[in-house]
């Protein structure tokens, strides 16, 4: 196996067209496989998880499950008068008038009474629909078309349709609408670098066209992974951020190196020979940086959650096919490109142009490397090398500095009332919780006990709300539900706050840690768990931050042994950990100071929670480890290459970093370039993510690998290699035989 990339790519150099049509043939099957079998999306049960997923589970088994629900909001239209009051019959009328249409559609379960404001300025018509809880939106249309009806009917009155699937529906809507709109920002902004970078459009579009395909197939492949693993809904937009990410990068990672193997040539190997000497070099350092983000991405399944576990299957699936692209189909291109420059450049020889060619062919710098980043990197780099101590300690200071934040970082998950207002639903959802408050959350008790205790339980629930009624957090009127057979029972307490308030929380805790506790001495061996709105919201952080240590230790413990791997070093692989850490944290605290205050919202355009989204900080700090591990490897494996061939290590780390960073600047610019779109997304997390791993590249392109990473080696002379007194080969470096010269 040690050979299998440059055996690829010499069979896919010999055979070019057979390398690019059996390319798309695969993505087409891929994506053809993922149709025919169909997304296995997430459902209800899936996302349970702490004291709250377990009392829905219990209410789930006496049919007590959260269902469905919306909420059609009667009020005066808008210029109707000043008066706000629902005074006459119209509105009774028009309530009623939807309450029948919405009995008549088999979507809905049932339909309750009107119920009016305690203002009077508005009357709620609640619809309960058939299904789980997830499934509301996708039934949703017919009792849509019916608010809209009654609402024709009568001009004088503001009707609107509010609630949990409504909201879904216009978020999701909102989220594709912003994803097509990062696509056409992303792509040619990608497009353009790349053209400033080859300064060629056929080679500009190669990685865009790989990336492209892969992102394709990836998709056609997770629908077969959602069927062990399920989609909550995440995975496209995983795939199309990394994809798009790591597809342009290895591609890039690629090509550099054959126009520099070319240049070097100066025109004495054939195209194909070209290829093959990529391969051993570039070719293998993006195979092990594609194995790094996979492997890392695969710690997120250990978050045991059903969002991370379709975030890892995402990031997976793209990844492998995107080093699979650039093994195969890649060297293929090349070729082809190769073999046509040559023809051009032999019809031009023949034309007299012998000369022009050899200046257009010669190497920048006589070495095939060039300048390596420009004068800019150039400075920097004889400045890091004259002083390393210095750098590293203004270095590491600056970045410490960036990542004192996250000593403040408040982590919540983010709640209804979080999404942007432009979705139509959340409009009527703000006016439906101004006049019924009661509504903006609750709490659900459940308890399980034998159905001879019913009576009991349902005792002992009533004390409970009567205790509950002196607390200032909630209000409403409390219900109590049992199940058909008397086992399962449910008292609601409605929280007139949202979820992310203190109030909010606090009646949590004090509906757990004090009324519960009463509840349960009444009732011995019955099994009592609280669930709702505001327990959801609280145990999903919770169980984050309990899972954190296992999947951030395991994460720590892949990068080291990858490194180790890779590079023979046991000091490499401390310093792979050590950095990666730094930068992750720097972009963290970058994270925190800009979204938990307000002085970037108008920059950014969000409205602040205080806080970060509960999901953000696992999914890059993961993510961050993989994405960083592609310039670690890169850059490390071009300072072995040089330490290999004679170089003493403090001359073979300049000689690697410069050699490396125009190409890690390139690939830099266009991570930031795709990750910075998603910035501009309406949803929070998704805006928190792509700004962060924005920052995140940034960081690790040109403060970690142009300052940290060369003083620190500098410092450490030979030691860098220990155990071995030497740099190592990589333990897959195949034995290339000497490629054939033209002529």
């Amino acid at each position: 196996m040690k050979n299998l990339v440059v055996r690829t790519a010499r069979w896919s150099a010999a055979h070019p067209w057979k390398g690019i049509v059996g390319w798309f043939l695969f993505v087409a099957l891929c994506l053809g496989a993922g149709i025919a079998a169909g997304a296995n999306a997430a459902t209800t049960e899936d996302y349970r998880i702490g004291e709250a997923g377990r009392a829905e589970s219990m209410a789930a088994e006496g049919g007590l499950q959260q269902r469905p629900v919306e909420h059609v909001l009667i009020t005066r239209a808008p210029g109707a008068g000043t008066s706000r009051s629902l005074s006459g019959t119209e509105a009774p009328a028009a309530a009623r008038e939807v309450a029948a249409g919405m009995r008549k559609l088999p979507e809905v379960r049932s339909v309750s009474a009107p119920a009016r404001a305690s203002n009077g300025a508005a009357l709620r018509v609640t619809v309960t629909m058939k299904g789980s809880e997830l499934d509301g939106k996708k039934h949703l249309d017919p009792l849509l078309a019916q608010t809209r009806k009654t609402a024709a009917d009568h001009p004088g009155l503001r009707i609107e349709q509010t609630g949990g699937p409504s909201i879904s529906k216009g978020v999701d809507g909102l989220r594709s609408d912003d994803l097509a709109r990062t696509e056409k920002v992303a792509l040619p902004v990608t497009l353009i670098t790349l053209l400033l970078v080859f300064g060629s459009v056929a080679m500009a579009l190669v990685p865009l066209l790989l990336a492209l395909t892969s992102i394709v197939a990836a998709v056609g492949l997770s629908m077969l992974a959602s069927h062990v693993f399920p989609d909550a809904g995440v995975g496209t937009n995983v795939i199309l951020l990394i994809g798009l990410a790591v597809g342009v990068d290895y591609t890039l990672f690629y090509l550099k190196r054959e126009r520099e193997e070319r240049a070097r040539a100066g025109g004495g190997l054939s195209s194909a020979a070209v290829v093959e000497l990529a391969a051993a070099t570039s070719g293998r350092a993006v195979v092990w940086s594609g194995l790094a983000v996979a492997l890392s991405s695969a710690t997120l399944y250990l978050a045991d959650d059903v969002i991370f576990s379709s975030l890892a299957t995402g990031a997976i699936v793209v990844t492998v096919v995107a080093v699979v692209s650039s093994l195969t189909v890649l060297p293929a291109l090349l070729a082809v490109m190769g073999e046509r420059a040559e023809r051009r450049a032999a019809r031009r020889a023949e034309r007299g142009t012998r000369r022009l060619i050899r200046r257009r062919t010669r190497p920048a710098n006589g070495n095939g490397e060039g300048r390596g980043g420009g004068r800019l990197t150039g400075t920097v780099l004889r400045l890091v090398e004259r002083r390393p101590a210095a750098a590293l300690a203004l270095a590491v200071t600056g970045l410490l500095a960036l990542a004192a934040p996250v000593l403040g970082i408040s982590l919540t998950d983010m709640g209804r009332e979080t999404h942007p207002r432009s979705v139509a639903a959340m409009q009527s959802f703000d006016r439906l919780n101004a006049a019924f408050p009661e509504l903006k959350a609750g709490h659900q008790v459940v308890v399980r006990a034998d159905a001879d205790r019913a009576d009991q339980v349902a005792r002992a629930l009533h004390e409970l709300a009567r205790e509950a009624e002196s607390d200032p957090a909630l209000g409403g009127k409390p219900r109590t539900r049992v199940s058909a057979d008397g086992r399962i029972s449910m008292l609601q307490l409605p929280v007139p706050h949202h979820v992310s308030t203190d109030e909010a929380r606090s009646s949590l805790e004090r509906l757990r840690d004090r009324y519960v506790p009463h509840t349960a001495a009444a009732l011995p061996g019955a099994e009592i768990a609280v669930t709702g709105d505001v327990a959801r919201y609280v145990d999903y952080p919770a169980h984050q931050k309990q899972q954190l240590p296992l999947v951030v230790g395991s994460l720590l413990l892949v990068t080291f042994a990858m490194t180790v791997w890779a590079f023979r070093s046991v000091v490499l692989g401390l310093v792979g950990v050590l950095l990666n850490l730094l930068s992750a944290a720097a972009s963290l605290g970058v994270l925190v100071a800009v979204f938990q205050h307000r002085w970037a919202e108008g920059l950014l355009d969000f409205t602040s929670t205080g806080s970060v989204g509960s999901r953000v900080p696992l999914f890059l700090f993961v993510i961050l480890f993989g994405l960083s591990m592609d310039y670690q490897v890169f850059v490390i494996s071009r300072i072995r290459e040089a330490a290999q061939s004679g170089l003493p290590t403090r001359q073979a780390v300049m000689a690697g970093v410069r050699g490396s960073a125009g190409v890690v600047t390139s690939a830099a610019l266009v991570m930031v370039t795709v990750f910075a779109s998603f910035a501009a997304l309406h949803l929070i997390e998704m805006k928190q993510i792509g700004f962060s791993l924005a920052v995140a590249v940034l960081l690790d392109a040109f403060v970690i690998r142009l300052l940290v990473l060369p003083a620190l080696m500098l410092l450490l002379g030979e030691r860098s290699w220990w155990p071995a007194r030497r740099a190592p080969a990589l333990p897959a470096a195949p034995e290339t035989p000497l490629p054939a010269r033209i002529g």
